[in-house]
């Protein structure tokens, strides 16, 4: 495993550091400042819509996506260093090169199972950043750490598909560009193949019996960034069968290939977090007196930073490694490091956000520093993609088997 950067990785990494000094970080005030004026708090501000066009002229957008015929062409491992700089201002900076999720895994999907007309219709707006997605798959009566726990309704009348029932936490559906939908129902409810009774299906926003009731907050917040967590009701919504993704029954088979490029892109962000968190205690440390010295110079907060670095350099190598593998043995050969970064890595940078978050005192709490909203989009992240716990079972799982 050689994980130097290439030449072309390293070029990116320059560009990107750049744009991110010289926009992305003098944007994140005056985004605060221009949402506070907004008429809605879904819309972008206006400095968003500028940091987009600036990407998209130095060349930096759509890093995330593999197929050179749609994105920047790049493997994982070139991937990963970009994706943890953007990660270091995560409200901005992935929008800004049109890398946010949910949209990056709605584009993989489309990408890799839509047939061209839905390409056309959709997957080219979103790569062009003209409109915005949303995935619903997750529902609130049912425990959806076990996906074929579904109960959505997709049944077939002629031409055309019928769905009805409610989900929640769907990212980015309260965004005024959201247009789309991909939702996962079953099909086949009663089929013998509990993995086959699902399939995925385009449904348009604006589609009669669709009805986007609330906007659910996440400690608090609204994620006004990304569009949102949104409950959404599906109604007896009709939608043509040319909307279904791939073919009957194959939604669960989809879910999996979407959740594994995006379980390791939030953990590529992640570290770019736990670098921020870093970057901002050592700040703070040597700026701030207590008792005579230097909050640098107090034991305690020399083993905080400490600790956190030593982290961090852990958790890189594991992502490395997963991308790596990812590229070299395929998504399923790599199943067993996507669960263990997945596990590891909200864990340990919820940790370090929380000692940043001390170390600030009273700040950390505070919209004056962006700890807090980045302590709870990484505590999210151990149940969004599947719950710490479902990984822990699959993953001691197949390591018990090597001994039976």
């Amino acid at each position: 495993m050689d994980f130097a950067f290439d030449a072309r990785t390293e070029e990116l990494r320059a560009r990107l550091l750049a744009f991110m000094d010289e926009h992305v970080y003098p944007a994140e005030e005056v985004a605060h400042e221009q949402r506070q004026r907004l008429s809605s708090p879904w819309e972008n501000p206006p400095v968003v819509e500028e940091l987009k066009e600036e990407a998209r002229r130095q060349g930096l957008w759509n890093l995330f996506l593999p197929d050179a015929e749609y994105g920047a062409g790049l493997t994982n491992l070139q991937y990963a260093p970009l994706a943890e700089i953007t990660g270091r201002s995560p409200q901005l900076a992935p929008t800004a090169t049109n890398c946010a999720a949910p949209d990056t895994g709605n584009m993989e999907v489309l990408a890799q199972f839509g047939d061209e007309r839905q390409k056309k219709q959709w997957l080219e707006p979103l790569l062009a950043g003209e409109i915005r997605s949303a995935f619903a798959m997750t529902e609130p009566d049912v425990a959806s750490s076990d996906a074929t726990n579904i109960t959505t309704h997709i049944r077939r009348e002629g031409d055309e598909y019928v769905i009805s029932g409610r989900k929640w936490y769907i990212s980015g559906a309260m965004h005024p560009d959201c247009t789309i939908f991909i939702v996962m129902g079953k099909t086949d409810p009663d089929g013998p193949d509990i993995r086959r009774q699902q399939s995925m299906v385009l449904v348009p926003r604006d589609t009669p019996g669709v009805t986007v009731k609330r906007a659910m907050q996440v400690f608090g917040y609204e994620d006004h960034y990304h569009g949102g967590h949104a409950e959404v009701v599906f109604d007896e919504a009709r939608v043509p069968v040319s909307n279904l993704i791939g073919e009957e029954g194959g939604g669960f088979a989809i879910a999996q290939a979407r959740l594994g490029p995006g379980r390791i892109h939030h953990c590529m962000r992640l570290i770019g977090m736990a670098e921020r968190a870093i970057e901002l205690m050592c700040r703070r440390a040597v700026s701030r007196e207590a008792f005579g010295k230097t909050l640098a110079q107090q034991g305690v907060v020399q083993n905080w930073i400490a600790d956190a670095r030593v982290a961090v350099e852990q958790l890189r190598l594991l992502v490395l490694k997963t991308a790596w593998m990812m590229d070299t043995v395929g998504n399923r050969g790599a199943h067993t490091e996507i669960q263990a970064i997945k596990i590891a890595t909200p864990r340990t940078v919820v940790g370090i956000l929380d000692r940043a978050i001390q170390l600030h005192g009273a700040g950390g709490v505070s919209q004056d520093f962006p700890l807090a909203e980045l302590y709870a989009g990484a505590r999210t992240l151990m149940l969004a993609d599947g719950p710490d716990e479902v990984h822990q079972r699959s993953l001691a799982r197949r390591e018990i088997k090597k001994y039976l």
